[in-house]
């Protein structure tokens, strides 16, 4: 019996793209259970792609997850699928970056494939649509159980690339983080998981520091007055920012990667 198929890209629905990949999959793989994680990544942004990708997959079965956000198509870049030690899952895309926080949320990669020459790939193969050509036909071919190291060439793990991304530390009894992603009401995801909040002396319910600005430590929006900052733990367990009714990244003038310092306030 077929998988599940996840797919997340950067296409956007506008065009056919996305219609054309699930299209590609029913053909091969008819009985897999095809799931959209997203399509709305901003164009050519793999670290979004990897933070929604790293976020999401643990709510989603098992399976193959094909993933698609890949600026530098046609190039040197590789084609690559992943095994993860944990549950057994399998991730396809470009090696940009993209899989492998999300493959590490699993146990890490176990087993490589180069599959840029794949034999599962569609022939001809378009140079600038390889989601079409080679990543979804390669993860419907997996899907249907065809084995993964006949998909393509090994590959050693420790040659996948790695995104560059800033990492949280503690410095002089406060918690600096970095702004890492941002969606449209303007809260701002931090580069914090629960687990690794650790002991800072930020307590739930109390006033925190951040960046100067008074704010809360709170559970939710509505436990601060309307137009007023908290820190809070988002949906999926990571330390973020917001303003009740309001922007956090407009209030405290937040771009990409910018540093973060939380204290307990009067610290």
């Amino acid at each position: 019996m077929a998988r599940v198929i996840t797919f997340l890209s950067d296409y956007g629905l506008e065009d056919d793209f996305v219609g054309v990949c699930h299209g590609v999959m029913a053909r091969i793989a008819p009985d897999a259970r095809v799931l959209d994680i997203a399509h709305g990544i901003p164009r050519h942004d793999t670290r979004s792609g990897a933070l929604v990708l790293r976020r999401a997959l643990p709510f989603f079965p098992a399976g193959v997850h094909v993933a698609v956000v890949d600026p530098e198509v046609g190039a040197e870049r590789r084609a690559v699928a992943l095994r993860t030690a944990d549950e057994d899952r399998v991730l396809v895309g470009p090696d940009n970056g993209l899989l492998l926080p999300a493959a590490r949320a699993f146990g890490g990669v176990v087993e490589a494939i180069e599959v840029s020459r794949s034999k599962h790939r569609l022939e001809p193969t378009a140079a600038t649509f390889h989601g079409r050509d080679v990543f979804a036909p390669v993860g419907a071919h997996l899907a249907n159980g065809e084995p993964l190291a006949e998909a393509g060439d090994p590959l050693e793990a420790d040659q996948l690339v790695e995104l560059e991304m800033p990492e949280a530390r503690s410095e002089d009894g406060r918690l600096v983080a970095h702004a890492v992603a941002f969606d449209r009401f303007g809260n701002v995801m931090l580069d914090i998981e629960h687990d690794q909040v650790g002991n800072h002396g930020l307590r739930l319910g109390h006033p925190v520091s951040v960046n100067d600005e008074e704010a809360h430590y709170a559970t939710t929006f509505a436990d601060v007055p309307s137009g007023k900052l908290l820190l809070y733990e988002d949906a999926y367990r990571w330390l973020a920012l917001a303003v009740n009714r309001g922007s956090a990244a407009e209030l405290l003038g937040l771009a990409l990667d910018d540093e973060v310092r939380i204290s307990p306030a009067g610290e």
